[in-house]
């Protein structure tokens, strides 16, 4: 198998050779040096994964090139004499008509498209899609599917489309569901997946193989893979879900198994790094905009009406700002990664109190885990995580919801209408709608061409808009949260005018001192 890249050129590729997972492997312009064009220095070139990288650069100089190619594990890494097939998608009729129906070896998909004229090319992922050759023979193939973590808009179409992708496209039919997330493995029973058995499950939401949160058991996990015969294992779900995946692949590796491991990234708050986007938030976005409708319908009809509508997240905020930009109607969005005040100069008691005498009511947005330095000071301290290793948080919607109640009826002897929305649940519960119906389906059909081709310990996502083969580590090294010096945030300051709750020079509530003030302004500077 050639799993070369050429940053130029799309010639004919090399023959096979053999990977070393302890260095990269590059033309000789490349193996010593490339290009910092913020200090003009010659530094090393390095691989985050230290995955083995092979790079052809024609009529290019070391200088003007840069180019890092972030690779995913391959089967023949630690399983060298596998045999390769030609992809059973050359007899297909459907695929037929297309121009070129197999990703090239030398595709990639660049991180940053946005780029000076002189910068380096940076880093780039596989293109993701059918390759003409695979690694494993359709009728040899048992493949299993597995949901771990909280619901999200369009599971149910990513196990359909699994299941139809592997059946109508390489002709596999021994497909295993495996019930109630990881620990489904060694302590439930199997579905069998058909074509049929899944034809309309992406009109339903949740997820018809059930999920549960932890019960993580490596070892316990490929003992059952192996005993199963099972060579092809897709795993969906999130951060802590991914990173079960890869001690999964690992474990696989060290055994010497053929078995391609495929992750398929789930959260429904967006928090996932270098994807464009997660599935399922297209959804949640839209519903969102029924509860915010529905709140300001409220509102509007009461004097001094006040509502406040709680949305997920909980540590990025990007369901809130969406759901904020797209509906107009909202006045305030509070999100994690920008820290509040309530009393003083510039604080949310303010501009209640303002807006309210512009227009008679308000809608305020608040992401779940936004404000919870504020919440904890009135609660217990509780240090309690669910199954998947999450901080337990504090409702900050029903304590919003009181302290603005409190605040106008007590000091300011104002008589408002408060209104308290949280549509969460119902939300993460519904079917997924046409926009991700469509990005479930791109994700399912990369997944199994990925494994199919004999790649492994991946997770698929798209990049720039160009579905590629990520690394596991790089989705969960970190997460992606809102950046409140890009111009998205600054268009929803501009769309609501509320305060952004920078700066906080006097403070009136008697509870709340400097040094908890010091410690959200430093809070804020590392958001930023």
């Amino acid at each position: 198998m050639d799993l070369s890249i050429s940053s130029r050129s799309l010639s004919p590729s090399p023959p096979p050779f053999p990977f070393n997972s302890n260095r990269m492997i590059l033309s000789p312009a490349f193996q010593k040096f490339s290009f910092d064009f913020r200090n003009f220095q010659i530094k090393p070139l390095v691989s985050r994964q230290n995955q083995p990288i092979r790079v052809h650069a024609s009529n290019q100089t070391v200088n003007s090139d840069g180019f890092v190619l972030e690779d995913v594990p391959h089967l023949t890494n630690f399983l060298p004499d596998l045999p390769s097939y030609p992809n059973p998608l050359q007899k297909s009729q459907a695929y037929a008509i297309v121009k070129q129906t197999f990703v090239t070896p030398e595709d990639a998909v660049a991180q940053k498209i946005v780029v000076q004229r002189d910068s380096p090319k940076g880093e780039h992922f596989r293109r993701a899609g059918p390759r003409e050759k695979v690694y494993f023979k359709s009728d040899e193939v048992r493949a299993c599917v597995v949901t771990c973590g909280g619901l999200c808009p369009g599971i149910n179409t990513v196990i359909r489309e699994i299941v139809c992708g592997l059946n109508n496209m390489y002709g596999v039919d021994d497909i295993l569901g495996i019930e109630g997330g990881y620990r489904g493995f060694y302590s439930k029973n199997t579905l069998t997946l058909t074509p049929k058995f899944v034809n309309d499950i992406h009109k339903r939401g949740g997820t018809i193989l059930r999920s549960s949160r932890g019960g993580h058991d490596t070892n316990k996990i490929v003992d059952n893979i192996q005993d199963r015969g099972i060579n092809q294992v897709y795993i969906i779900g999130g951060d802590g879900t991914q990173k079960g995946a890869a001690l999964i692949y690992k474990e696989v590796e060290r055994r010497g198994l053929q078995v391609a491991v495929a992750g398929i990234p789930k959260t429904i708050d967006n928090d996932i790094a270098v994807i464009d986007k997660s599935f399922g938030f297209d959804t949640a976005v839209e519903e969102a905009q029924r509860a915010i409708n529905a709140a300001h319908v409220e509102v509007e009809s009461v004097e001094n009406g006040v509502g406040i509508v709680k949305l997920m997240g909980r540590y990025s905020g990007f369901i809130a700002m969406y759901a904020t930009l797209a509906s107009r109607d909202v006045d305030c969005c509070l999100i994690p990664e920008s820290p509040f005040y309530l009393e003083g100069r510039g604080g949310l008691f303010e501009f209640i109190e303002k807006r309210l005498k512009e227009n008679g009511h308000m809608v305020i947005v608040v992401a779940e885990g936004a404000g919870q330095e504020y919440v904890a000071q009135g609660m217990p301290t509780v240090d309690e995580k669910d199954a998947s290793g999450n901080r337990l948080l504090h409702d900050i919607g029903l304590w919003l919801t009181q302290k603005i109640k409190d605040h106008f009826t007590k000091v300011h002897k104002m008589m408002i209408n408060m209104k308290y929305i949280d549509p969460t649940y119902m939300i993460r519960a519904i079917p997924s709608n046409a926009s991700d119906n469509i990005y479930c389906t791109l994700l399912a059909h990369s997944a199994v061409h990925g494994a199919m081709a004999g790649y492994t310990g991946f997770t698929v996502g798209p990049v720039n808009s160009r579905h590629a083969y990520i690394p596991i580590a790089r989705v969960t090294e970190a997460q992606n949260t809102v950046r409140l010096t890009d111009r998205m945030w600054a268009r929803l300051l501009a769309s609501t005018n509320q305060p952004s709750f920078l700066n906080c020079s006097e403070v009136l509530q008697e509870t709340v001192d400097c040094e908890t003030i010091e410690g959200i302004n430093s809070k804020k500077i590392s958001s930023i």
